[in-house]
């Protein structure tokens, strides 16, 4: 099946390359989402496993919170309203299900907006006690203003959590370099799906909840040695 997606212009097409970079400064690199102990208590210890564990959650989080939740901010935003800004940060905020995951948040968020108000983004510094809250705010904010359409933010979104949780995996499994790279190839292809069923998402049906993501993440602030803060 083929999947149309909007046009999107050239600049805006690098625009959001830039976004979604892993070599964008907001610290991704650090964090795995609970993997690191999922791998030490055995959960996760094939390729398999990880594209198992991966793709509950695009299913789960990313399909019913974060990608419906990255709309209405991105809306938000267009709309210069608040308001709805403050809400629906508030609504992603409390579906993180473990303060690491939370701290996590926040930590991507002041990141990106500080980011955003060395590039003189307009509104990022007036914004800063809100977006600083929550990474998919800021990166709401960048998308609108650099004209990317939100199906398009929506997969970079996406595609950015899903390369930084396999990048983090290669290193906690191990995993090789050439592996990592066959699961990205592998787990793609679940993306239009996600993306499309997120942003048909209405307001009472956000909300997802993974037990193993937050046992992982719960048992992760405790673990003995640690080469993630999540």
């Amino acid at each position: 099946m083929i999947t149309r997606i909007p046009m999107i212009t050239d600049l805006a097409l690098l625009r959001l390359l830039h976004l979604v970079s892993p070599s964008l400064p907001i610290g991704s690199f650090t964090y795995s989402q609970g993997i690191e102990w999922a791998v030490e208590c055995g959960w996760i210890a094939t390729p398999d496993d990880l594209q198992a564990w991966l793709a509950s959650q695009l299913h789960g989080g990313m399909t019913y919170v974060d990608i419906p939740g990255l709309q209405r901010l991105y809306h938000a935003v267009l709309a210069d309203d608040t308001d709805a800004l403050e809400h629906w940060i508030g609504i992603l905020n409390a579906s993180r299900e473990t303060s690491e995951l939370l701290l996590e948040e926040k930590n991507r968020g002041r990141a990106l907006t500080d980011l955003l108000i060395v590039l003189e983004i307009p509104r990022a510094a007036r914004w800063k006690p809100l977006l600083s809250q929550n990474q998919a705010a800021a990166f709401a904010l960048a998308a609108a203003h650099w004209q990317i359409p939100l199906e398009q933010a929506a997969y970079g979104y996406a595609w950015s959590w899903l390369e930084n949780l396999v990048l983090a995996a290669v290193k906690i499994i191990p995993l090789g370099q050439t592996q990592g790279q066959k699961l990205l190839h592998r787990t793609t292809p679940l993306l239009p799906e996600v993306v499309t069923q997120g942003l048909q998402v209405d307001d009472d049906s956000i909300g997802a909840s993974s037990l193993a993501l937050a046992i992982a993440s719960s048992r992760h602030e405790t673990q003995y040695t640690r080469l993630f803060r999540s």
